[in-house]
């Protein structure tokens, strides 16, 4: 009996000991390495480029006077849609490494959704303004087409946080990670419905954009007829028009619809590296964006001769549209 106590004693005392060593100091504890993916640092650095870049387009619209035309307002949504994307990426890569919280995942991916979401919406509102310009040319600088491009932004805006809300309001795979899309934690069904929606979206400018080439040719041709001939000076213009959509449709094509087409045809089990390869040509084109819409305009790019140097007066007025500005 007494060997029976002395070995239970001698137990409960290791058991002891075991417990105190488990509850060691923090400082006598050795830290868990935590591994970075070089994916998620080269994500976060793309945030930060694109939101400097961006910045530098809001700043530049909001503090010229004579920026307030209805295509620079949509330029300025545009950019203020990539520098909240841009903002995203750089939490998302905050929360992954540093908070672990379920609702601040649910938040952050709320926020990419939102903000990519709009920056497509706001390229086919940008589109429909240049159909609009050159389809009703002469009741384009109105006021009623300014309130027109206030009500697309505020709708559009109200569209994109909708879909930014979904993950939010249930449509997210924490609970079941068998549910998960490419990118987690959105699920399946909501990551087709992005993709369908960004398909068809794709279509739609695609058609407004033919429609475009189909009025500046046929702007050419009555000039050709009236002048008996075509100046060289407007068939170049007119050729460099549909060489810009065609860039346009072309970049905004190779970024996004790999990342559409993967969207509807994988999940969570398949592999990593590939939701990374078709995930950062989309995120890029929000660096590519400025480059197209805001630093291609004459009126932007004096502005920021204007801002850098100081160098000419704000004496300038928005130019009538060519056919190389489509």
């Amino acid at each position: 009996m007494n060997d029976l106590l002395q070995n239970s004693s001698l137990l409960n005392w290791d058991v002891l000991e075991g417990r105190n060593a488990s509850l060691a100091p923090p400082w006598e504890v050795e830290p868990i390495p935590v591994f970075i993916n070089p994916w998620d640092v080269l994500l976060c650095v793309t945030g930060t480029l694109m939101s400097c870049e961006n910045a530098v387009v809001i700043a530049l619209i909001a503090y010229t006077p004579t920026l307030r035309a209805p295509m620079f307002v949509l330029i300025g949504s545009l950019a203020f849609a990539d520098l909240l994307a841009g903002l995203g990426l750089i939490l998302n890569f905050v929360i992954t490494y540093i908070i672990d919280s379920g609702l601040v995942t649910l938040l952050s991916a709320g926020l990419l959704i939102t903000a990519f979401s709009a920056s497509v919406l706001n390229i086919l509102a940008i589109t429909v303004d240049r159909y609009l310009s050159l389809y009703n040319a002469l009741t384009y600088h109105t006021e009623r087409t300014m309130t027109f491009t206030y009500v697309t932004l505020i709708l559009m805006w109200i569209v994109s946080a909708a879909l930014g809300s979904l993950p939010v309001l249930g449509w997210n795979c924490l609970e079941d990670e068998s549910t998960c899309s490419i990118c987690r934690p959105v699920n399946k069904n909501n990551a087709a419905a992005l993709a369908v929606s960004f398909l068809l979206i794709f279509a739609l400018i695609l058609q407004l954009y033919l429609q475009i080439c189909k009025i500046a040719f046929r702007h050419a041709q009555q000039i050709a007829v009236q002048r008996q001939f075509m100046t060289a000076s407007h068939a170049s213009s007119t050729t460099k028009g549909v060489s810009t959509l065609t860039t346009i449709l072309g970049t905004f094509a190779f970024c996004w619809i790999p990342l559409a087409m993967y969207s509807l045809v994988a999940d969570t089990r398949s592999p990593v590296i590939y939701t990374y390869l078709t995930a950062l040509p989309a995120i890029c084109h929000s660096i590519i964006n400025p480059m197209i819409y805001a630093f291609r305009n004459p009126e932007i790019l004096r502005s920021l001769r204007i801002a850098c140097c100081g160098c000419m007066p704000y004496s300038f007025s928005v130019r009538p549209r060519t056919p190389s500005d489509v």
